[in-house]
């Protein structure tokens, strides 16, 4: 049996765990198959434990192949690698002597109808990818909600059916990063939930769990426990492990304010007891990172997460995103025994509704706000089916409201609020 078929990205990721080492991956894609190899190659090489990442292209996320071949044809780079397009034994020259065992190669895409993405994976000996038929839909276009569960469907039985022929498949639901911040948290669990129980609906039994750091450490732990107790309530005979992404949305300008930021986002993920961590780098506030500066976030990680202490998970506490969360999921399974129609219902009825997603199927009623703790709370709960307090005072939000905490997070860390006395630098 080849390094191909045995790389099993669940197993790798729970190797880790068994060892006490947090996993570390990059945001990586590159048109140039050259260039795509070398970024493995020192994702590999890097200080760390690490798995590899090739993001596909955007144009090959809406199928818009044509253009793919045309920048090709002329030699103009992509912002990622055209997996659909590639020739599949170049693709396979690039993962050659680097994907294996100790080093499963994740897809990361963007993708509302992924099925040739799923297709060109597979055929390459890749068996691992990530999205979901909410996360991968509501923020990135106008494809019909409907259409994508169609899509996703389809596109998750053709990755489950190859089961059996080697590594497992895995997916990873994309929906406790949704928009990237600005969702409460409550919501981000649900939706990651629910597609989890897409996954497991449409035939994978391997899948991880996503949240994306926020903007309150207290909140963000209670966040990821309640993950934690929601796969061992809904998810018991499945193979599935947490996986925290760093900070998504305006990145500290400053290096010290970037390396204090990851320090938080790895406290949370090793505090949390999650698996696996996707990093963000110092130049994120200013351009695309370089593989050597992806490396370095990589080691820098790994190196914070061997300071921090793991404990047990305390998954048992009622907090009120735990119940927020539960509610919300509970309130849509019950909505139809199928989880695809049960999440259309969902936002039909405004069960789900996320805030400030101008998509045509999001009913968009609800709207959220930062407290004076850095909390994110209700300001409006539409037709949400939660109790959750809302804003005491009337004045709604304005835009102004709105680009204050988007900032929020950014001058914070640059300010140095967040200092944990080491000044932020890599060491």
């Amino acid at each position: 049996m080849s390094d191909r078929q045995t790389a099993d990205f669940g197993a790798c990721v729970r190797a880790g765990a068994e060892a006490d080492r947090l996993v570390v991956q990059p945001r990586m894609g590159f048109s140039d198959p050259a260039a795509m190899r070398a970024g493995l190659l020192a994702t590999r090489g890097a200080a760390a434990r690490t798995v590899g990442t090739i993001t596909v292209d955007a144009h090959t996320r809406v199928g818009h192949l044509a253009a793919v071949e045309g920048a090709l044809r002329d030699g103009v780079a992509l912002n990622g690698y055209p997996v659909v397009t590639h020739p599949l034994t170049t693709t396979e020259q690039v993962l050659t002597g680097i994907h294996g065992p100790g080093f499963p190669v994740q897809v990361r895409h963007g993708s509302a109808d992924p099925a040739a993405i799923f297709r060109a994976l597979l055929a390459a000996g890749l068996s691992a990818t990530e999205g979901g038929p909410v996360s991968y839909c509501l923020p990135y276009g106008r494809t019909p909600l409907a259409e994508s569960v169609r899509n996703w469907a389809r596109a998750c039985e053709v990755l489950a059916q190859a089961a059996g022929t080697g590594a497992e498949p895995h997916l990873e639901t994309f929906g406790g990063c949704m928009l990237g911040q600005l969702c409460p948290p409550s919501q981000l669990v649900a939706v990651s939930l629910l597609e989890a129980l897409f996954f497991v609906r449409h035939g994978i039994r391997s899948v991880s769990v996503s949240y994306a750091q926020q903007t309150h450490p207290g909140q963000d732990r209670e966040a990821v426990a309640a993950l934690h107790r929601l796969c061992r309530q809904l998810l018991p005979d499945i193979d599935w492990h947490i996986v925290v992404y760093a900070y998504m949305g305006l990145y500290p300008q400053t290096q010290d304010g970037a390396f204090r930021l990851l320090d938080q986002a790895v406290d949370l993920a090793v505090t949390g007891g999650a698996q696996r961590l996707i990093v963000k780098t110092a130049a994120e506030s200013r351009r695309i990172p370089t593989v050597e500066e992806n490396v370095r976030a990589l080691e820098y990680a790994a190196r914070a997460a061997r300071r921090v202490s793991r404990a047990p998970v305390d998954a048992g506490a009622d907090s009120a995103t735990y119940e927020e969360a539960r509610a919300l999921v509970d309130a849509v399974l019950h909505l139809h025994p199928d989880v695809d129609s049960a999440l259309l219902l969902a936002f039909r009825k405004g069960y789900l509704d996320i805030p400030y997603c101008l998509h045509p199927d999001n009913r968009g009623r609800t709207r959220s706000y930062l407290d004076a703790d850095g909390r994110l709370r209700w300001e409006s709960t539409g037709g949400l089916p939660i109790t959750a307090p809302r804003r005491l005072c009337s004045r709604r939000s304005t835009s102004a409201d709105l680009l204050r905490d988007l900032s929020y997070m950014r001058q914070k860390f640059d300010e140095g609020q967040e200092s944990d006395g080491s000044g932020g630098r890599p060491r």
